[in-house]
């Protein structure tokens, strides 16, 4: 024996450029600076990626959504590969957003089954567990072979709505696929329940049907996972209006906010429309009845927990 002492793992926190301001927060939260890396691209649009510093040995976690341009995902596999090549002793994919998790079946002829696809290729580059915040579909775990901890965002957002005080308010899930979270929702704000009967006659195209609860002269809240084209979210609230609702909010965790979404929230009857970021919203985006809370402290308390081998679920008890 040369009577070296074998050192603890020490954590590294990588980011890739997907949400670099979700990860400096991560970072101010566990007290620690975001370990170096230099990632640029070639003339032709190459990216090239580099960690800077020595990460072998280290527990390293990599922040990155998977959100569209596609180059976020490529990003992510490049950065997982250079640590495991880097000798990192463990590789945690922080993913704050799934992308191409709606994509989670074949419900049609010759379609590809996009969320497995991106498991396999995370589990491909070398990463060893997942850290995720609001799945679409909650099976979608089982999607990869390595451990997965799933998040909620609840917490932040319910939170948000208790300091808020409202009166005899309504969760309203906007369609059925929302109900368990909405539920989940009431529960924590002491509120009741209704469910609107939505039909989709085509992609980003819904239509109100029923709304199942008594909304009429309620404060309602439309909880959704994520916020798209908004179109959903918005005939959601024209028909409570119509039914006599007094205030309108929306939350989502996820503030896609593609194509007409902005325009078509500051058009319709909505008090305040609350997102989360773990998906970056840039500027062109904001308005001003748009609320977006972090998830940085969430995370940041997932990463302590999960490199001190803790359990992740006491987080939400």
């Amino acid at each position: 024996m040369d009577g070296l002492a074998v050192p603890a793992h020490g954590f590294k926190l990588l980011a890739g450029t997907g949400n670099r301001p979700l990860a400096e927060e991560i970072a101010r939260q566990l007290g620690i600076e975001l370990t170096k890396l230099t990632c640029t691209r070639f003339a032709d649009g190459e990216i090239f990626v580099r960690i800077d510093e020595n990460v072998r040995g280290n527990d390293v976690f990599i922040v990155q959504p998977t959100n569209a341009p596609a180059e976020n995902i490529m990003e992510l596999l490049l950065l997982i590969d250079a640590a495991r090549r880097a000798s990192s002793a463990r590789i945690t994919v922080v993913m704050p957003y799934y992308g191409y998790s709606r994509q989670d079946r074949k419900d049609q002829p010759r379609v590809a089954i996009g969320a497995k696809l991106m498991a396999n290729m995370i589990m491909s580059a070398g990463a060893d567990r997942v850290l995720g915040i609001d799945f679409h579909q909650h099976q979608l775990q089982g999607f990869f072979d390595i451990p997965v901890d799933h998040l909620y965002a609840m917490p932040v957002l319910s939170g948000y709505f208790k300091r808020k005080q409202l009166k005899e308010v309504v969760i309203v899930a906007p369609d059925v696929g929302a109900a368990k979270m909405a539920r989940g929702f009431a529960k924590r704000l002491d509120a009741s329940l209704a469910i609107i009967d939505k039909r989709r006659p085509r992609a980003n195209v819904s239509e109100v049907v029923n709304v199942v609860g008594e909304v009429e002269g309620r404060d309602c809240v439309l909880a959704d996972d994520m916020i798209d084209t908004a179109g959903t979210v918005c005939e959601a609230a024209r028909a409570l209006k119509q039914l006599g609702a007094k205030d309108v909010y929306v939350c989502a965790t996820h503030g896609l906010l593609s194509g007409p979404a902005v325009q078509r929230m500051v058009e319709a009857p909505i008090r305040e429309v609350v997102i989360t970021d773990t998906i970056l919203t840039p500027p062109e985006k904001r308005f001003d009845r748009l609320t977006v809370l972090s998830v940085g402290e969430l995370l940041s308390k997932a990463i302590r927990y999960t490199h001190a081998e803790q359990s992740v679920s006491s987080l939400f008890d």
